[in-house]
Parts: C-alpha cells; structure tokens; sequence
C-alpha cells in the first residue's frame, strides 16, 4: 500500500467536517408515519362510569378504624376481651377476690403507687 491510499486523521476529521454542513432533515412523511405507530402503541386511558353517590355511614366507619385491617384488630380485641371477661384466668381471679374480700385485703393491695414511693431510699 502507498502513501497516497491510506487514509490520514486529517482526512477523517475533513469528512466530518462536511458532514456537519449538511444538515439531516427527515422527511414529514417518514415522522408521520413513526408518530402514528408509536401512538398506536400507547394504552387507551380506561374510564370509569362515574357515579354520584353519597357516601354511607358504614363506609365512614371504615375509613376511620382503618379499612379492613382495622375492623380486624378492633374485632379481635372485642372477641379477647369477652373471652377474658367471661372466663378469668386464675392470676386475675385471685386479684378480684382481693378487692372483693373487703376489710384490711383491700387497702394492701396498691395498685397507684404514690410519688413518696419514689422518693424512699433503700
């Protein structure tokens, strides 16, 4: 190979150069035809009938407690403390005993300590 065949970085940059002086246009046939196709491309936006209701006493009471997770927490805690309430354990008995006892049972047992309960070094 000479010399004369082989290209230069000059050369390069030169073609380069001309390239950039001619500017790219794309026909407006060709970009309506890209458009129309990505446009059928594009999901239709879904509608929805829209109907004017009032809201109802039942839906209010769930959006406050929560929605279904918190109709489910305040229905467990209820069914827990029927439960409770109507079959004691022995720890809560012996405690109810001691207040229904009467006389000196009651007074020992402190259920609010007092501030002074605090403050006693020991």
């Amino acid at each position: 190979m000479s010399k004369e065949t082989e290209m230069q970085d000059t050369d390069l940059e030169d073609l380069f150069a001309t390239a950039r002086q001619q500017p790219v246009t794309v026909s407006p046939d060709l970009m309506a035809r890209v458009l129309a196709d990505a446009d059928s491309w594009q999901p239709a936006a879904a509608t929805l009938p829209s109907r004017a209701r009032k809201p109802r006493l039942f839906a209010g009471f769930m959006a406050a407690i929560g929605g279904v997770g918190g109709l489910a927490g305040l229905s467990s805690a209820a069914i827990a403390g029927v439960w409770i309430g109507f079959a004691q354990p022995i720890a809560l008995s012996s405690v109810t005993d001691a207040f229904l006892a009467g006389g000196t049972a009651a007074e020992t047992v402190d259920i609010l300590p007092s501030f002074d309960d605090f403050l006693s070094e020991g």
